[in-house]
């Protein structure tokens, strides 16, 4: 009998891709921006008569969210991501100050090895190719198991567009043998120059194991606060919106309301007019407990379903066009799932006596796992506004703007993204939403515009401007032995640290 051992071929097939990847990328360091941004936009046009298909499939084959809000997303990654790029400069000289003589060179960073999810997966994928490629990296994915079929014909399209427009072959590419040995092959390899990663958590201890640098847009648990001058109709209909946009699958969205006690009612009420339902106490514990598991991963049975379709698979009746299941909460402890990201239309439902109260409940629902990632807050007074962007942990605070599309920049001007940085809190390199400048190195370049004498005369503010030769003639000038004195060890410093380098031989 024939047997084939799958790992040790995702393992060989692994290495060739990065390591092809390598020879691409040095080809593609060549390229200029604006040979580079023809492939980008080549790719893009190729894309997007797809994104229906694409999202249909994705749809079919995941079992998450909603096909139409899919092609949203999907036409939003090919044409609005391409169009905003147009015209930045990632490679080459991308910055020049002429009066301070100074020049950034941005230099891409080699092989990145992406994991795409499989909530957002055609979007997720045509946005890193299409931000890799405008930054001169190859990018390899491996896909995720759960969407491979959708990822591998987005994949095709786009590796087939680029390459007519001139792409190398392999800079673009994608594992067709998908097991966690050749994964994490392609996190190991040492040709890998940069992970990114996108809303898949079950790879992050792979990932920070390798030690390799990473980007890693995770999980958010980011509530929204209706804060008592805020338009409350409004912010309920952004809040409501943006919770069933693709049935709730998408981490920016928001998982907690936080309203102020004096508005609370108005709230309630405007959440009812625009479909929501309020779970009353034993229907909140059943459905607390169909969400995750005994132990306290997430049930994927419910990920991405509809409120109506959660609340039957549970014997709840609920009215036709309900839009959300709200439950209301008091405590926001780990311990309680509705204090945690839910990636369906379930919202937590607080209330508290004012912003400072709301701004320490605000808190507590980010430490449950949702560290760096979005917070929003609806209110027309400028001084909340700015006291909660000040003290959130979150790499980005929206206001008076549906969290989902938001985030993503399409309701902001924040760089249209779909891999939202998490920063320091949340375990990665950026807070930005990542953009081909997140891609690069940046080369620092300096032209000398001053002497070491010159250097000295500008700490110590002694005397006019005058040419130096060498730290002894500086100290003989000086005629106040006090300042001499002070100055002395710093020239020592100086002189000693430069001749370690060999950069200062004696008179200059």
């Amino acid at each position: 009998m024939n047997r084939l051992d799958y790992d040790l071929c995702s393992i060989q097939e692994a290495r060739i891709l990065i390591e092809n990847g390598r020879d691409a990328q040095r080809m593609l360091a060549s390229f200029s921006q604006d040979r580079l941004d023809d492939i980008v936009a080549a790719m893009a046009e190729a894309v997007y008569p797809h994104a229906k298909e694409l999202a249909l499939l994705s749809a079919e084959e995941t079992g998450f969210g909603r096909w139409e809000d899919k092609y949203i997303k999907d036409i939003f990654a090919s044409r609005y991501v391409c169009r905003h790029m147009k015209g930045m400069k990632a490679v080459g000289i991308i910055a020049e100050d002429a009066e301070k003589k100074t020049l950034d060179i941005g230099i891409p960073v080699g092989v990145i090895t992406a994991l795409p999810p499989c909530t957002s997966p055609v979007s997720t994928t045509v946005y890193n190719a299409l931000i890799a490629i405008k930054s001169g990296n190859a990018i390899i994915f491996s896909p995720h198991p759960r969407a491979q079929k959708v990822i591998g014909r987005t994949l095709d399209i786009l590796i087939d567009a680029g390459i007519k427009a001139g792409m190398p072959e392999c800079a673009v590419e994608y594992l067709r043998t998908v097991t966690l040995s050749g994964t994490k092959e392609m996190i190991y390899h040492k040709d890998t120059s940069l992970i990114l990663i996108t809303s898949v958590p079950r790879l992050l201890p792979l990932v920070h194991a390798s030690g390799k640098p990473a980007i890693y847009g995770g999980p958010g648990n980011g509530p929204a606060f209706i804060e008592k001058t805020a338009d409350v109709k409004k912010a309920v209909r952004d809040i409501v919106f943006s919770r069933t946009f693709d049935n709730g699958i998408i981490s920016a969205a928001e998982q907690s309301i936080v309203a102020e006690e004096c508005i609370a009612e108005d709230v309630r009420q405007e959440l009812k007019h625009q479909g929501a339902y309020f779970l009353n106490e034993e229907e909140t514990e059943t459905i607390g407990k169909a969400l995750f598991h005994h132990d306290g991963s997430i049930n994927l049975q419910y990920v991405g379903r509809p409120a109506a379709e959660i609340a039957s698979m549970n014997g709840i009746a609920v009215p036709a066009g309900t839009t959300v299941l709200i439950s209301e909460q008091k405590y926001a402890d780990l311990c309680n799932p509705y204090a945690r990201e839910k990636l369906c239309p379930v919202l937590a439902f607080y209330v508290e006596r004012d912003w400072r109260n709301a701004c320490e409940k605000c808190i507590e629902l980010l430490c449950n796992k949702g560290l760096g990632n979005m917070l929003v807050i609806h209110s027309q007074n400028e001084e909340v506004i700015r006291e909660f962007a000040l003290k959130k942990p979150v790499s980005r605070v929206l206001v008076n703007t549906p969290a989902t599309v938001g985030g993503m920049g399409a309701t902001t001007n924040l760089f249209p993204a779909f891999t939202l940085g998490l920063g320091a809190a949340g375990g990665t390199i950026t807070s930005d939403n990542v953009s081909p400048m997140n891609l690069i190195n940046i080369r620092k370049v300096g032209y000398g515009v001053r002497n070491l004498g010159e250097l000295v005369q500008d700490i110590t503010g002694t005397g006019q401007m005058q040419q130096r030769t060498n730290p002894a003639q500086i100290m003989d000038r000086m005629r106040n032995e006090q300042e001499k004195a002070a100055v002395s060890g710093l020239i020592e410093e100086i002189v000693s640290e430069l001749k370690k380098q060999g950069i200062y031989g004696g008179d200059r």
